[in-house]
C-alpha cells in the first residue's frame, strides 16, 4: 500500500516530488526499470527500495547547501506499479492496469474497456492468483454478476484476469472476414 510509511518505491511507480517555493524542481516523475528518475540539477536519482520518507531525506541532503539553503521537500507515491492487475483475453484493450484502490472484477474488466462484444464469453471469466507460491484460478459468471445474481469479487494486486472467448463466436468473427476475402479472390 503506497500510503503505508513502509512502502518501498519500485520500478514504474509514479511519484509526485514537491520542492516548496521552487516550482522548477517540483514535478511528477515515473521511476524507470533501473529504479531511477531524473530531476533538474541532480540528474539521475536512485529511488527503488527507498520509502517516500527516505527519498525525501535523500533529496533534502542532495539539495541542501549546494543549491538551496533549507529545502522543504515532499515525496508522494501517486501510483504504485506493484498494485496492478493484468486483464487479458476477449476484452477490448488487454493490458496491465494500475489499481488505485479496492477494485472488483467488474471494475477491473472495465479498465480494459470491457469484454469484447463480438467474442467474449461472459460466463467464463477467470481470476488467476498466486497464493503461497502456487497459482490458482477461480472462474466467475460476469453476466450473473452484472445482473446482481452473484457477488462481484474483489481483485488483488498481481491478479491475472482472463475473459474467455466463445468458441463459435470467435470462429465466425475471425474467419468470416478471411472467408469473404478468399471468396473475392476465387475465379468464377
Amino acid at each position: 500500500d503506497p500510503a503505508n510509511a513502509e512502502y518501498q518505491i519500485g520500478a514504474d511507480d509514479t511519484l509526485e516530488i514537491t520542492v516548496f517555493q521552487v516550482p522548477e524542481l517540483s514535478r511528477t516523475v515515473q521511476v524507470d526499470r533501473n529504479g531511477e528518475f531524473s530531476l533538474p540539477i541532480l540528474g539521475r536519482v536512485p529511488a527503488a527500495g527507498k520509502t517516500a520518507d527516505e527519498l525525501t531525506a535523500f533529496l533534502t541532503q542532495k539539495l541542501q547547501g549546494r543549491y538551496l539553503k533549507d529545502p522543504l521537500i515532499a515525496v508522494v507515491v501517486k501510483v504504485a506499479a506493484k498494485n496492478r492487475v493484468t486483464v487479458d483475453g476477449a476484452v477490448v484493450k488487454p493490458g496491465v492496469y494500475p489499481l488505485t484502490g479496492p477494485t472488483t472484477l467488474i471494475q477491473a474488466v472495465a479498465l480494459a474497456n470491457g469484454p469484447d462484444p463480438r467474442v467474449a464469453n461472459m460466463r467464463r471469466v477467470t481470476i488467476i492468483r498466486t497464493v503461497d507460491g502456487r497459482r490458482r484460478g477461480q472462474t466467475y459468471d460476469l453476466a450473473k454478476i452484472r445482473d446482481g445474481k452473484a457477488a462481484d469479487p474483489g481483485v488483488d494486486a498481481d491478479d491475472i484476469i482472463i475473459v474467455e472467448a466463445s468458441g463459435a463466436r470467435s470462429f465466425f468473427t475471425y474467419y468470416s472476414s478471411a472467408l469473404t476475402a478468399l471468396s473475392l479472390l476465387r475465379p468464377y
